[in-house]
């Protein structure tokens, strides 16, 4: 029979001497809940673990696989839906492996559709939320493509948050800085100012310079006429010299009667106060730099808003187009999350749930999963997830702390009580996404 076509349960078990079990044998449910009950310490728990010894190999032998006080050692007898028959027995509990044909196979046979997991669930349970998240992503098949997304969520995540800061700073500081009303757009240039106060001061210096004229002509004027009087024997020619000269100053009174100096006190008292201005102009382009940069960096950020949302929605998508084992299973930030909740977040029921369903798919061939400690779940929930493991065609073998009709077989001092009489509950049909 082919181990990949349809898969694997079991049909038949047989323990004698196996911890705390003296003699049990168990027809498990093909599918839905099987329930071992009893007290505790009975050996409902030495039941798993012999089918965890049985199936999974040396590493699940028990520390003290004999039961305490008996001179007989273990007997294991598991058969399979395959047709494939394991034993352990003998001193050394050598395991023997027979298959349909009655050919002698070994360990490596039943590793290729027994996984792992099923036979130790409390492994699963115990991982971290990142391993669990793992696990589930490698069922559905797009781990890589998820942990490309994620990554750059998280990169653009990370740009945004150091964008969004840097433009909280550039805003904060721009609300901060000193801000002139009736400033010039540019800064006042002092050598403009400068020139022209150095072209005022050279017509200025003009003025001077015609004023010292009229006064020297007018001085000469004097003398001359002094002289005429001291040397009229030169009165010919100095008669000549001072028409000329009273002509060259009327000329001169001419050009000074009109003049008037420009005051330089304005441009003065601007070249003083045009580095006050200009360090406040300075401190307008400052700020409104500052205010740009913000309004930039928020523009940017309000991008990667954008980006990291599309990322998301194509990560929804992703996981909403992907075959979940369990409805309402998601993985959230590299988390595993059950409808919308995180692991530590979830019941211990909501727990058993979610391992069971994501163990089964991780191996579709393994057709079980040993569940100890089911007394988490109430009898409602034990009903509905039987409903769900038998619509699956999963066969769940669990442990519970009970006698009640609920359990298919009850453990009491090592030995399997008669319960074929015992009233079994009846269990709801199962809805998708409901326990």
């Amino acid at each position: 029979m082919d181990a990949n076509s349809t898969p694997v349960k079991i049909t038949s078990l047989e323990l004698e001497n196996v911890k705390r079990i003296r003699a049990c044998t168990l027809t498990p449910n093909e599918n839905g809940l099987t329930v071992i009950g009893g007290r505790n310490n009975q050996g409902k728990t030495s039941i798993l673990d012999a089918i965890a010894w049985a199936l999974g190999g040396e590493r699940y032998r028990p520390s003290q696989p004999k039961r305490d006080g008996s001179v007989i050692p273990p007997r294991l007898h598991l058969k399979l839906s395959n047709g494939i028959v394991v034993e352990r027995s003998g001193k050394n509990s050598d395991l023997k492996v027979t298959d349909p044909e009655g050919r002698r196979a070994g360990q490596q046979l039943l590793n290729d559709f027994v996984e792992q997991l099923a036979l130790d669930l409390p492994k699963f349970l115990h991982s971290t939320d990142k391993e669990k998240a793992t696990a589930l992503l490698k069922v559905i098949g797009v781990e890589d493509k998820l942990v490309r997304l994620d990554q750059q969520e998280s990169e653009l995540y990370n740009d945004r948050l150091a964008i969004g800061r840097i433009a909280d700073q550039k805003a904060k500081f721009a609300k901060e800085m000193p801000d002139y009303p009736n400033m010039p757009a540019e800064p006042v240039s002092v050598t403009a100012l400068i020139q022209a106060q150095q072209e005022i001061l050279a017509r200025n210096g003009e003025n001077q310079r015609k004023r010292h004229r009229r006064d020297e002509l007018a001085a000469k004027e004097q003398l001359l006429a002094a002289t005429a009087e001291q040397q009229r024997a030169q009165l010919a020619a100095t008669e000549e010299a001072l028409v000329q000269v009273r002509s060259d100053l009327e000329t001169a009174r001419r050009d000074a009667l009109d003049l008037l100096d420009e005051s330089t006190e304005e441009l003065e008292e601007s070249i003083r106060g045009a580095e006050e201005i200009n360090r406040k102009v300075r401190a307008n382009l400052d700020k409104e730099k500052a205010e740009t940069d913000a309004a930039d960096y928020r523009r940017q950020y309000e991008t990667l808003t954008g980006q990291i949302e599309h990322l998301r929605q194509e990560r929804e998508q992703l996981l909403e187009s992907s075959p979940l084992p369990l409805p309402g299973l998601s993985v959230e930030k590299g988390l595993l999350t059950y409808q919308g909740q995180q692991w530590d977040n979830l019941s211990s029921s909501d727990q058993l749930k979610v391992a069971t369903a994501i163990v089964r798919a991780v191996k579709p061939q393994c057709g079980f999963v040993l569940v100890d400690k089911l007394e988490q779940m109430d009898l409602d929930t034990m009903r509905e997830f039987s409903a769900w493991a038998e619509s699956e065609g999963l066969q769940v073998i669990a442990t519970r702390v009970s006698t009640g009709g609920e359990c298919s077989i009850i453990i009491s001092d090592g030995y399997a009580e008669g319960t074929e009489e015992r009233e079994q509950p009846a269990a709801p049909s199962w809805k998708a996404g409901v326990f």
